[in-house]
């Protein structure tokens, strides 16, 4: 804990700090009619029934410093989706500076492929938040919003 809340409150010179996770299977709904808008006088009106579209699976990657997130949709939740997410990153982030990455313990980014791409990327250190202390992450509160502001109508 000390290890990522002194990430957050000195970060290291010549580096970024990216908090990353996965808002993993997002129903993707769709309502059977369009959404009758707002009037006045008259509320906003939907139909109680939707179709199913399937789910998605969202990488995000927060920047702790400037509020900046770089952030990939993918059908599956595997250890090859999240090295694509991290190949992403890597394009992201300029040449010169190391990536911090906070993350949690979840075996997707402790896979054997994962340790071997980490070895050929050494500007990359992990920093894994203890069990149960997901809330140190701080991209999970960007998932709160998003989700907060994705049910409200403003």
């Amino acid at each position: 804990m000390r290890d990522i809340v002194g990430l957050y409150l000195n970060p290291p010179d010549a580096a970024v700090v990216l908090c990353v996770d996965e808002k993993t299977q997002i129903q993707a709904l769709d309502r059977t009619a369009p959404v009758l808008p707002l009037m006045p006088g008259v509320p906003e009106r939907r139909t109680h029934d939707y179709k199913r579209n399937g789910t998605t699976n969202l990488y995000a990657a927060l920047d702790v410093a400037s509020g900046n997130v770089v952030h990939s949709l993918t059908a599956r939740h595997r250890a090859a989706e999240f090295l694509r997410f991290l190949k992403l990153i890597d394009a992201s982030v300029p040449d010169g500076l190391d990536v911090h990455v906070v993350l949690d313990n979840q075996s997707t980014h402790k896979t054997p492929a994962v340790k071997r791409w980490l070895v050929a990327h050494p500007r990359f250190h992990f920093h894994f938040t203890p069990t149960y202390s997901s809330w140190l992450n701080l991209v999970e509160r960007w998932f709160a919003e998003l989700t907060t502001k994705g049910s409200r109508r403003d």
